[in-house]
C-alpha cells in the first residue's frame, strides 16, 4: 500500500489530494510540523527532514507536484494527468510546477518571516515583499481562470491540485482577500470537490488519532 507522510495542510496535501481523487488505498503517516524538529526519527527516512515522503514499494519521493504525476502516471490511467498526444500537455506540466516552484516558494518566507521565526528574527518588511512576489505571479492564474474553468485540457487536473494548494496556503496565510473575483470563484468550485473534502477529512480524523493539530499549528500574523 502507497504510504504518504504529511503534516496537516503542508505540501503534502498535494499528493494526499490526488491519492483521494483517484480513489487509491494508502497509508497516511501523520506528522508535527516541522518534523525535522518535531520528529527526529523522521531523519531516517528522509534525511531532509522535508514532507511529503511517498513510499510506493520501491518508489520514494519528496517532490509533491512530482508525487501528483507519478501516481497518474503509475497507477492510470486517469484524466487527472494530461498525455503527450494532447494539445495542452505543456500547459499541464507547466502549471504542475508552476504551482510549486512559482507560487509556493515565496509563500515559505511569508510564512517563515511573518509567523515561524522568533519575534526578534521576524521581518514585516521580508513578509510582505514575498507576499507582493505571490501575488504577482498569480496573476498568470488570474488570467486563464478569467476564460475557462480549469487551467488546462477542459478538465480538472493534477495542475489545479498543484496550484491549489498555492491557493490553500494562501488561505492560511491570509492572503485569500487579495484573489481577484475570478481567482476567488476558482478557489471556491476547488473546495467543493468531493475529493478535496476527503482529504481534508482524511487529514483531520489521522491529526486527532496522531494528538497533532488539524491544521498547519502557525501563529497568527
Amino acid at each position: 500500500m502507497i504510504q504518504l507522510y504529511h503534516c496537516a495542510s503542508a505540501r503534502s496535501f498535494r499528493p494526499l489530494w490526488m491519492l483521494e481523487e483517484m480513489g487509491l488505498p494508502y497509508a497516511l503517516k501523520m506528522l508535527p510540523f516541522p518534523p525535522r524538529v518535531f520528529a527526529k526519527d523522521y531523519l531516517e527516512l528522509n534525511p531532509l527532514g522535508t514532507i511529503p515522503l511517498m513510499v510506493d514499494g520501491g518508489t520514494r519521493m519528496t517532490e509533491s507536484a512530482a508525487i501528483c504525476h507519478y501516481l497518474g502516471v503509475r497507477h492510470g490511467p486517469t484524466p487527472l494527468v494530461v498525455g503527450p498526444d494532447e494539445a495542452d500537455y505543456g500547459a499541464y506540466l507547466n502549471w504542475l510546477h508552476f504551482g510549486e516552484a512559482t507560487l509556493t516558494f515565496p509563500q515559505t518566507l511569508v510564512l517563515r518571516y511573518s509567523r515561524l521565526e522568533p519575534p526578534e528574527r521576524r521581518s514585516a518588511q521580508v513578509a510582505e515583499d514575498y507576499a507582493r512576489w505571490f501575488l504577482g505571479r498569480l496573476r498568470a492564474v488570474d488570467r486563464v481562470v478569467a476564460g475557462q474553468e480549469t487551467l488546462a485540457a477542459g478538465r480538472f487536473t493534477g495542475a489545479d491540485i498543484s496550484v491549489g494548494y498555492a491557493l490553500l496556503l494562501a488561505e492560511i496565510l491570509d492572503l485569500a482577500d487579495q484573489f481577484v473575483p475570478e481567482t476567488r470563484d476558482y478557489w471556491a468550485r476547488l473546495k467543493t470537490r468531493p475529493a478535496f473534502v476527503r482529504a481534508m477529512t482524511a487529514q483531520a480524523e489521522a491529526a486527532a488519532k496522531a494528538g497533532l493539530p488539524e491544521g498547519l499549528p502557525i501563529p497568527k500574523a
